[in-house]
């Protein structure tokens, strides 16, 4: 997968789900024609996931209210099924709730209905390299999400501090100090002078030592360990 922008091959796939049929081929269509390769689309929950699963898309644009199955659902099996899928979400509501829901089940952004083509296209690109991506004003609320996860009781994972845990490299740590303090991945391999793809991986491969999920679990894992304030 490389970015549609760097004239490079493979294209950025991308699937949309939408429930309504105008919306949906809009997006779809936009996409479409700034080069990205729309290898599905759907309108329920339930032909979103079988599609998903077939079409193994890059990038899922889904939207939160959908029949036979909510979205934040369609976000948990798929993010499940396959850790490496990026979800943005395209909604209509900006309430807390939602956002930070559709956070919780695995999406990597929330972008919403109102904003433009040009933001949309931008908020894909971000996505599909693990940027997270939020309208404005919805960033600082997830950041502060974070931190309150950070003061419940975590889930079971190893902790490094225990004897015989995996132990994470300097950079791994590194990388994982920035990603606790809300930095990009492009802001992070720029700060460090290393490729975005660098970057990635070590993300991927610390998630795999602490056996963790995803982004937001990696979050709090680091601000338990006050990484946040280093």
């Amino acid at each position: 997968m490389t970015d549609t922008t760097s004239g490079q091959q493979d294209p950025i796939k991308v699937m949309v789900v939408d429930d309504h049929p105008m919306w949906r081929d809009a997006v779809a269509r936009d996409l479409a024609e700034s080069g990205f390769d729309v290898v599905a689309t759907a309108g329920d929950g339930d032909q979103a996931v079988r599609r998903a699963k077939a079409a193994t898309p890059d990038v899922l644009v889904l939207d939160l209210n959908l029949p036979a199955k909510p979205g934040v659902q369609v976000c948990k099996e798929l993010v499940a099924h396959n850790p490496a899928l990026r979800v943005l979400v395209l909604s209509a509501s900006g309430e807390h709730a939602d956002v930070l829901e559709a956070v919780k089940s695995g999406a990597t952004g929330y972008l919403l209905k109102s904003a433009s083509t040009e933001e949309l296209l931008d908020a894909v690109r971000r996505t599909a390299v693990g940027d997270p991506v939020f309208t404005p004003g919805l960033a600082g609320l997830v950041l502060g999400e974070y931190r309150r996860l950070a003061s419940e009781p975590a889930p079971a994972a190893q902790d490094a501090d225990q004897p015989g845990a995996p132990q994470l490299t300097e950079r791994e740590t590194e990388v994982l100090r920035l990603v606790a303090k809300g930095l990009s991945y492009k802001q992070i391999a720029e700060r460090l002078v290393i490729s975005h793809r660098t970057v990635q991986n070590h993300v991927q491969n610390t998630l795999g030592k602490l056996q963790l999920h995803n982004r937001v679990e990696l979050v709090r894992y680091a601000i338990e360990r006050g990484l946040d304030d280093e």
